[in-house]
């Protein structure tokens, strides 16, 4: 059972204080989202948890400081989907969806039964498998976006962090996405998604931390966090939140008039 643990996690990139003071501690089975206005720093904290951004603090993996960790020893205990990716190698699906398996590999080894069961299981929960002989160069901004989630999930690792997974995706696929994260969780994996969907957060997370120029602002189930203060508080906007019943909603309605939008980072 996995157990990372954010301790008072500080980020500065330059002159620029990205992050200060963040702490929490995640578990096995849940499903993690990491909201917040665009420049609060949950992109950093993603890229923190992975020792990817120097930084003050200490983010421990199973008592393990991840900073001082071999890298392919982390890589396979957690498992990095990052925003944005540009492809430049015109690979077959397949074969990029396999880079997942490296960690997993020795020097001068080939790719196993083993290491191919698992890329299949990945391009199958991803719905890529018919992209399989596809150039990934080639695919639409959907589908490569679908692809790179397979590529993360044929690490199999534990743990799984996801910057902005649903960026590019049509309505359908956003939901198949969020539905495989939930699934990925309820399996056993402990599964951090950074997201910007408010609606998508409510639904799906069993736990959600808003940050907010860097400051962890709140930390709890989404009925706690995103609540109209909050909302009014980070955002700076008035919305209409049904977080009851099957089909919970977050939907903004205006800039609210008693705050000013926070100040980007």
């Amino acid at each position: 059972m996995v157990m990372l643990e954010l301790d008072r996690v500080c980020v500065a990139l330059g002159r620029r204080q990205v992050l200060s003071g963040v702490s929490a501690t995640f578990g096995a089975g849940a499903l993690v989202g990491i909201v917040g206005p665009n420049g609060a720093g949950k992109s950093t904290l993603a890229r923190a948890m992975l020792a990817l951004v120097p930084a003050q603090g200490r983010v421990l993996i199973d008592s393990s400081d991840v900073a001082a960790m071999r890298r392919d020893d982390l890589a396979r205990r957690i498992a990095y989907l990052p925003q944005g990716q540009t492809l430049h190698w015109p690979l077959t699906v397949e074969r990029l969806v396999g880079l997942g398996r490296l960690p997993h590999l020795g020097p001068m080894s080939r790719i196993g039964p083993h290491d191919a069961a698992a890329i299949d299981r990945a391009m199958t929960r991803a719905d890529v498998l018919d992209l399989r002989q596809r150039v990934a160069t080639e695919l639409s901004g959907g589908e490569r976006a679908r692809v790179l989630l397979a590529r993360a999930l044929a690490v199999e690792a534990p743990t799984l962090i996801a910057d902005e997974p649903l960026a590019s995706l049509d309505p359908g696929h956003q939901i198949d996405v969020m539905d495989l994260l939930r699934a990925q969780a309820h399996d056993g994996a402990l599964v951090i998604a950074v997201l910007h969907d408010l609606t998508m957060a409510a639904r799906y997370c069993d736990r959600l931390l808003l940050i907010d120029q860097g400051r962890l602002v709140a930390d709890g189930t989404p009925a706690d966090v995103l609540t109209n203060g909050h909302l009014r508080d980070v955002y700076g906007i008035e919305a209409e939140v049904h977080l009851g019943g099957a089909w919970p909603t977050v939907t903004p309605l205006a800039r609210s008039p008693l705050t000013a939008p926070s100040k980007s980072m």
